[in-house]
């Protein structure tokens, strides 16, 4: 058996927060192949750039963190005849962490200026010490970054999810 890998999967806050609500994980505009490359008992941390689905606010945060339940990826149904690709994830107890204080500690992030740039992806891994870094900044009542903290408070707005 291998090891579990660590990944960070990109969403908008509003669409992870439906992910968390219905146990599932979505990224890239429901395509599969990105789903495919992740396994039962990998950790996925997501991280939200914006608060709403094309939203033009700036959030900045990882939002979420969670397992890969056993199974493969699966479309659901959704209006319009639009049927997405999902995994089913167990989502942990965690609160938002903004990248911002973060970042000199990341390895994946190390360069400089251009540390967004692989979100552009909508999922790629990383290495186990910035998962953990991450993981201890969204521990509930741990040691990561209270202050600044994004509220994830929002209604969920998508149809047929």
């Amino acid at each position: 058996m291998e090891p579990a890998r660590h990944w960070i999967a990109v969403a908008s806050a509003e669409h992870v927060a439906l992910g968390q609500q219905f146990g599932i994980l979505q990224v890239c505009h429901g395509k599969a192949a990105a789903l495919r490359r992740i396994a039962p008992g990998d950790r996925v941390i997501a991280y939200s750039p914006t608060a709403r689905f094309r939203g033009t606010d700036r959030l900045q945060a990882f939002t979420a963190i969670g397992t890969v339940r056993a199974g493969l990826p699966y479309q659901g149904d959704m209006a319009a005849g639009f049927r997405p690709w999902r995994r089913d994830m167990d989502w942990l107890p965690s609160r938002a962490a903004p990248i911002r204080p973060l970042l000199d500690g990341l390895v994946f992030a190390r360069g400089g200026g251009n540390w967004g740039y692989r979100f552009r992806f909508g999922l790629f891994a990383i290495d186990e010490e910035d998962a953990e870094r991450i993981a201890t900044a969204m521990r509930p009542g741990g040691s990561g970054s209270g202050r600044g903290q994004p509220s994830l408070a929002m209604e969920p707005t998508l149809p047929g999810l």
